[in-house]
């Protein structure tokens, strides 16, 4: 068996093609073949959320997923939030208008959860909210403004009146 493989996939929207090692994991490819810094090396176990990215629209801890397995997927970084024009996304606004960021290192993966969230289209119970949200280690901020962004943004994206 041959150590490495071609893997064709889209990246924030650009087809890419690379030769990986089959041990490589998702991060590794997207930090050191694509210099997408912001997928972090947390925990490198899938505990901590720092590596989360999209994959096909469902949020997925790249460290622990290998990178031959993004054959013909389609992948979303941070990068992939900012808007071609570089203006931020609504999810990324409200992190700064709420003061959901601090040292910014677990900031990239519940970005990309919260967008996993809000592509639902579906209004969610704070207690779901905290749930979906649960999968990720922060030292700074309490939780409390990354809740409070997502649910303002989620109430926005639906055309209702936030009720806090």
């Amino acid at each position: 068996m041959s150590q490495y493989k071609l893997v064709r996939c889209r990246i924030n929207g650009k087809a890419v093609e690379k030769m990986v090692d089959v041990r490589a994991s998702l991060t590794d490819m997207l930090r050191n073949d694509y210099r997408l810094s912001s997928v972090k090396k947390g925990c490198e176990v899938g505990e901590c959320g720092a590596c989360t990215v999209l994959i096909n629209g469902e949020t997925f801890n790249s460290c622990i997923y290998l990178a031959v397995w993004a054959e013909g997927k389609e992948i979303r970084t941070l990068e992939g939030l900012t808007a071609p024009d570089g203006s931020l996304s609504d999810i990324q606004q409200a992190f700064i208008d709420e003061t959901a960021i601090q040292c910014g290192f677990c900031t990239p993966g519940f970005l990309l959860t919260a967008e996993e969230i809000l592509e639902s289209g579906r209004l969610y119970s704070d207690q779901e909210l905290r749930k979906l949200l649960s999968g990720h280690l922060c030292r700074c901020t309490g939780y409390e403004n990354i809740f409070r962004a997502v649910k303002k943004t989620m109430y926005r994206r639906l055309g209702k009146e936030i009720d806090f």
